[in-house]
């Protein structure tokens, strides 16, 4: 519902009416809460072969850019069946206990996939930003 004489998005629950979140809001908390890995760091994480990586974006994008060697690839808005162990579409490759690393297009939706993760129990889970940093830093890719 839109309060056209305040301009404000607003929304019902059981205490009444409150401000609706805006997608700056979201993303300021995911950012607040996801650790942003530098993308030398991120390339140092890649060599070492501990952190599993996870590129967030759609086939599409995927398919245009390439991706970071190795990675998986689980599109945003299936991340929460991929990362939950009592669906059958979990993906065995994700465990809570490893380090967990997000590649996306500019990365907003690393930083939004990963809030999503920890609050679903993923321990350590990081943001490395967009596939374009990794590009030109030289990561490792693959098409």
């Amino acid at each position: 519902m839109i309060n056209r004489k305040q301009n404000l998005l607003i929304g019902w629950n059981k205490k009444g009416i409150e401000k609706m979140k805006t997608s700056t809001e979201y993303l300021k908390e995911a950012n607040a809460l996801v650790e942003k890995l530098d993308v030398e760091k991120g390339i140092d994480r890649h060599k070492s072969g501990e952190a599993i990586f996870i590129d967030v974006r759609d086939s599409a994008d995927i398919a245009s850019t390439g991706t970071i060697k190795g990675s998986l690839q689980i599109p945003r808005g299936f991340i929460e069946f991929a990362a939950d162990e009592s669906t059958p579409y979990h993906n065995k490759a994700l465990s809570k206990d490893r380090e967990i690393i997000l590649v996306c297009g500019a990365g907003g939706m690393a930083a939004l996939t990963g809030k999503t993760m920890i609050e679903m129990g993923y321990k350590n889970v990081k943001n490395v930003g967009g596939i374009g940093d990794w590009i030109k830093a030289e990561g490792p890719l693959e098409k």
